[in-house]
């Protein structure tokens, strides 16, 4: 490889050293003012009950990390809990009248109940939503809808699964059921690409080419991953079918570096960083199969990890000379303007769905020197800071629900996947074995 190339650049692909107040996060993840909701735990018939452990812990767990919902202790329920709307009296009974639950020391908005049986070789979950604050019983369901599944703990946590996104969808909330989460992983002793369901679920291999691969990006529908690898010595940039793991065809440029490939919005270009036209990688452009290749920016800087937003028209990314920080640009390669302030080393940018809103991780801040995950108004320059105190934290990603995000953080000691609400609360670890790292997020 071409030494003239920064070590920011090599560093960034390898993983092995440095690339380079909550308004904000209100406006993403609150909308008005958040209901109370208290969950049951579920009881199974016909031979459902030993999978209630996995019903109930998906169904409660799902719920707490929307950031739609202030959910109550289960310590504070009352004595009985309601599995069906029968159940319910007209006055007070320890549990059985709406006002045991919208009364102390409860105070719950809203109610989840209702029981599941293994029906026709099936589990079948018969979910309710209640509106607890109502007066009568006749006007409080809010939800009600039957699931199925097959009868299996697999089977459990998918209907809990469905019952949940029901339930969020009905307070304005998108579901991430379906989508996977994308990361890199040394667990068989090579960097690989794996991926998961969004709640750490299924984690499996995705690549075998036994060296270094790293830095993915996934297309907007969810159908391609592409990456950077090293597997033909230079690193080089391959796509593969996420469905299937098989290699589709890309024209990589005669040069010691392609590498940090990202889709555009409508998936029929990738951006990424080549040393194609001399020793310092620049941006450019290509069709998914390597033609129409074009060069975006023109500059005695390296410049790696280009983002397109959302909404078109502009292209996140990091450069230096010097310590290196987020740009933007348009996609013609003019207006370019830094985003951050030239204080500390500043990388990986991921764009909100909005267009408006940029994740990234930066040096400075209330952990000055350590890496952290930062969020930027686009229009306004402002800045909060989500992480802090807790181990090296990078490469943050969207969820496609643009509330929650995944990145890396050493927090435990290893390099492990978490995620988060854009608020920097409700922390949930996904992986465990080996370390992982560079994670995104989609469909």
């Amino acid at each position: 490889m071409n030494r003239k190339l920064s070590l920011f650049a090599i560093s960034l692909l390898i993983g092995t050293q440095s690339l380079f107040g909550q308004t904000i996060s209100a406006e993403i993840t609150k909308k008005g003012q958040i209901p109370n909701f208290a969950v049951v735990d579920f009881r199974g018939a016909s031979g459902a009950q030993p999978l209630m452990n996995t019903f109930n812990g998906t169904l409660f767990t799902d719920l707490q990390t929307s950031g739609l919902f202030k959910m109550v202790p289960k310590s504070f329920y009352p004595l009985q809990n309601p599995q069906r709307p029968e159940d319910f009296r007209d006055t007070s009974g320890q549990g059985l009248a709406l006002a045991d639950w919208a009364g102390s020391p409860v105070n719950a908005n809203y109610l989840a109940f209702g029981y599941t049986a293994i029906q026709n070789n099936q589990i079948v979950l018969y979910g309710y939503v209640f509106d607890v604050t109502q007066k009568s019983i006749q006007g409080a369901q809010v939800l009600f809808k039957r699931y199925v599944g097959s009868p299996d703990d697999a089977g459990a946590r998918a209907v809990a699964h469905q019952f949940a996104a029901d339930i969020i969808a009905q307070f304005g909330g998108g579901t991430l059921i379906g989508s996977h989460i994308y990361f890199v992983s040394d667990r068989t002793g090579h960097k690989e690409i794996w991926q998961m369901d969004y709640d750490g679920q299924n984690q499996k291999q995705l690549t075998s080419y036994r060296s270094i691969t790293t830095m993915p990006a996934v297309s907007p529908d969810g159908t391609k991953i592409a990456f950077t690898t090293f597997a033909k010595g230079t690193p080089r940039i391959m796509i593969v079918s996420t469905a299937s793991g098989r290699p589709l065809p890309f024209y990589n440029q005669n040069a010691s570096m392609n590498a940090t490939p990202s889709f555009t919005p409508d998936g029929k270009e990738i951006y990424y960083s080549s040393t194609a036209s001399g020793p310092y990688a620049q941006i450019y452009s290509a069709n998914l199969d390597g033609s129409n290749f074009r060069r975006i920016s023109v500059s005695r800087a390296i410049q790696v990890e280009p983002k397109v937003s959302p909404k078109g028209g502009m292209l996140a990314f990091v450069a230096g000379p010097g310590h290196q920080q987020i740009y933007q640009m348009n996609l013609e390669g003019a207006s370019m303007e830094r985003l951050t302030n030239g204080e500390g080393e500043a990388a990986n940018p991921a764009w909100n769905p909005d267009g408006q809103h940029l994740l990234f991780a930066w040096t400075r801040g209330y952990a000055t020197g350590g890496w952290n995950i930062f969020l930027m108004d686009i229009g306004t320059r402002q800045f909060d800071q989500l992480t802090s105190g807790a181990g090296r934290n990078e490469n943050p990603a969207w969820a496609p629900d643009g509330r929650h995000l995944v990145f890396s953080s050493t927090r435990g000691g290893s390099s492990q996947i978490w995620t988060m609400l854009a608020d920097g609360t409700q922390l949930q670890r996904l992986t465990s074995a080996g370390n992982n790292e560079k994670p995104v997020w989609g469909k």
